[in-house]
């Protein structure tokens, strides 16, 4: 039986800065890299298609950290990083918002010429995921964003949104073919959305009644109603809380950045000379690329890697994010021709992190102490936000 998770996501209008989008394309890009690098393509395509590991992505890349938003920005960042190297990733991202959704299939059956692939296969599952999303389960969303993620070997996600006008909430519906057994019974690996009360679910394996019926109207082969194992709900307030993260991960990753002398850790020797606050985004970087599943539980926590466009909770560091662009793209680059060291101590911050986590005992007062630090001296790191560049606090002088 196919697992499904619920989130809501608050509906967020308006563009993403070319400044931002351009660097998570260059970011997204090179996480996805380095998952491929490290576990084969088909742990990206798994890892899309879980909508935790998902929304930590977007969290990570300095979007909006529970915004609908993050869904269309993050996978058109990843489509245009992708699909330039498809060749060399063995990787392909199909469809998009609004018009861009109607070219997958399309899309999809360039990319089977090229590779040998069952194309018609692959566009009627692309078909089937958005009809059973759309219509086989009336939850009130309507879908408005598909995204077929497809590998060389057939390996596919699918990752598809709604929205609902009504209550100004989205929801995002999430596929992985490996677990897929039918179309026609609990197909979903995750749905990421609130719970609207009752609603009319064809794919949930009691509806037969009511498919039966429907099927003498419609004659065609009805689906049966998810059940939902879990669910994640982002809440609606802009500013970060305590209540949104892990005190104890986040504590843990903020002392190795900034408490812990890296000498004392041979692992981890060859990031010596990096600043402080760019371990801080490293190790986050680190931990999204090297986290089991567990591990993505709060995505908020991620937000402090790159702030939020929006400047929660602090404005996006651009200094901090592309000194993290180059590491990792640096790391990913070495490993091809056999010097691992970088990429094995990046791996490391995760693993040194989670030590320290260990005999962390988080202090929730903290907490706001933490984001007042990161924005009084954001102006430090060229930090950014929708509204422009940072500035020293009053009365603080700079200089010259």
């Amino acid at each position: 039986m196919n697992g499904v998770r619920h989130a809501d996501l608050p509906l967020h209008y308006g563009k993403v800065p070319d400044w931002l989008y351009k660097r998570m394309g260059l970011l997204g890009g090179a996480i996805i890299e380095a998952v491929a690098q490290e576990y084969g393509k088909g742990a990206v395509v798994s890892r899309l298609s879980d909508p935790f590991w998902f929304q930590t992505l977007g969290c990570v890349l300095g979007m909006d950290w529970h915004s609908s938003g993050i869904t269309t920005s993050v996978m058109g960042a990843l489509k245009g990083a992708i699909n330039p190297r498809h060749k060399e990733l063995g990787i392909y991202v199909c469809g998009g918002k609004g018009k861009q959704s109607t070219q997958t299939p399309a899309e999809l059956l360039v990319f089977s010429d090229k590779t040998g692939l069952d194309g018609k296969e692959l566009v009627r599952s692309s078909k089937l995921t958005a009809k059973v999303d759309n219509t086989a389960i009336q939850d009130g969303y309507q879908i408005y964003l598909h995204t077929f993620i497809v590998t060389d070997e057939g390996e596919w996600a699918v990752v598809q949104q709604g929205m609902n006008d009504d209550n100004g909430m989205a929801r995002r519906y999430h596929w992985h073919s490996a677990q897929v057994k039918s179309f026609v019974e609990e197909p979903h690996t995750f749905i990421y959305g609130q719970n609207q009360g009752q609603i009319l679910n064809l794919t949930d394996v009691f509806a037969n009644t009511t498919k039966t019926a429907m099927l003498e109207i419609t004659k065609e082969r009805p689906v049966d109603v998810l059940t939902e194992v879990s669910k994640i709900v982002m809440p609606r307030h802009h500013e970060l809380q305590a209540k949104d993260v892990d005190l104890k991960r986040l504590g843990s990753v903020l002392t190795l950045a900034h408490n812990t002398d890296l000498k004392n850790f041979e692992e981890l020797l060859m990031l010596e000379g990096v600043g402080p606050r760019t371990i801080q985004s490293l190790a986050l970087v680190s931990e999204v690329i090297h986290g089991t599943p567990s591990r993505f539980s709060d995505p908020a926590r991620f937000t402090f890697a790159h702030g939020g466009k929006d400047g929660h909770p602090f404005p996006v560091p651009l200094k901090v994010y592309d000194e993290t662009i180059e590491i990792l793209k640096n790391s990913v680059e070495k490993a091809k021709i056999g010097n691992t060291d970088k990429q094995q101590a990046l791996k490391s911050l995760t693993k040194v992190a989670q030590q320290l986590e260990k005999d962390f005992i988080p202090d929730e007062g903290a907490f706001e102490t933490v984001i007042e630090h990161e924005r009084n001296n954001s102006y430090k790191y060229s930090g950014r936000t929708v509204m422009g560049y940072a500035k020293p606090p009053k009365g603080q002088l700079t200089l010259l």
